[in-house]
């Protein structure tokens, strides 16, 4: 059976770079689904550090193409800051959303790390969007439509220097899975920057195992995997819980297939889970959905593989 590092649970309760309130609750939604207890009851050793804490959500419009840039900005320092520290530490940080702007200061945290440990990284980003939007071409300014484009340093220098440097990775270290929206000036940007896009046609069209095997090609020994599970990668047909639903999306075995793949790489050292919305759930049903395929992430399977 493989050991998995010690994980520590960090709670980043806010919806600031939303479009729909209510990711600030994702966190507990989490806990009360049992995320910590299901870890613990596969051996993994768990800490829950808590929540952080950050600005309220003002909850106005945008200003130079940005909704609450000054807040965003504190958010993700103090996800930066609690990552890093976790990694530091020798431990897998598995950050609870809140909205997908912190992904911004979680993989900021875990490319600082790369480059101090000697390590090369790989970011797989599960979503439906690729979220490489910039204030530019944005239809909305909300920035949780921005953070790879940010860390890909494009964005403002508050958000794509936030670790005091840019960019905080290459498009070529990520790996984006399950994308199906994408709006119109966003394509000439992942053209642009030939980001590594396996969107829901190719899904189709090659089957899924395929798409994941390309997407982790390339990892040996000295590579770090970060994952970066937005909610709404699912089909919301199972997974209601989120704020911005795209039907379409990976069904249950299919998602299921995708953490074991994960799983079987045994690369993974950082993990988010992000933009999951009680307000929008049923009996929370998402979170639970979530949680059981974490558990598929850290080693559960129907039988034993080698």
């Amino acid at each position: 059976m493989r050991t998995f590092p010690p994980v520590s649970l960090i709670g980043a309760p806010t919806d600031i770079g939303a479009g729909d309130r209510g990711a600030v609750m994702g966190p507990e939604a989490l806990r009360i689904a049992g995320l910590g207890e299901a870890l613990s009851a596969r051996g993994v050793d768990v800490i829950d550090r808590g929540n952080l804490d950050g600005p309220r959500n003002p909850w106005l419009g945008p200003v130079d193409g940005y909704r609450h840039l000054e807040q965003v900005v504190a958010w993700n320092r103090a996800v930066m800051d609690a990552v890093g520290n976790e990694l530091r530490q020798g431990r897998l940080p598995l950050l609870m959303g809140g909205d997908h702007c912190l992904g911004i200061g979680s993989i900021t945290a875990v490319a600082a790390h790369c480059r101090d440990a000697g390590k090369s990284l790989r970011v797989l980003w599960l979503d439906a969007h690729a979220d490489f939007n910039t204030h530019d071409v944005t239809p909305s300014g909300n920035i949780h439509g921005m953070p790879v484009a940010c860390l890909c340093g494009i964005g403002p220098d508050a958000l794509t220097r936030l670790g005091g440097s840019a960019p905080a990775l290459l498009p070529s270290q990520i790996r984006q899975l399950g994308i199906r929206s994408v709006d119109p000036g966003e394509k000439r940007l992942i053209k642009q920057h030939a980001l590594d896009v396996y969107d829901m046609r190719y899904i189709d069209e090659v089957g899924m195992k395929r798409a994941v095997e390309e997407a982790l090609s390339g990892m040996d020994d000295d590579t770090h995997l970060h994952v970066s599970f937005d909610v709404d990668f699912l089909d919301p047909s199972i997974a209601p819980g989120v704020g911005t639903v795209v039907p379409g999306g990976p069904n249950y075995r299919e998602a299921q297939l995708v953490m074991e793949m994960i799983a079987d790489s045994g690369r993974m050292g950082s993990l988010d889970i992000m933009e999951l919305n009680p307000v929008l759930d049923t009996r929370n049903a998402t979170a639970l959905l979530a949680v059981d395929l974490v558990e598929s992430l850290f080693g559960k399977s129907t039988l034993m593989r080698d």
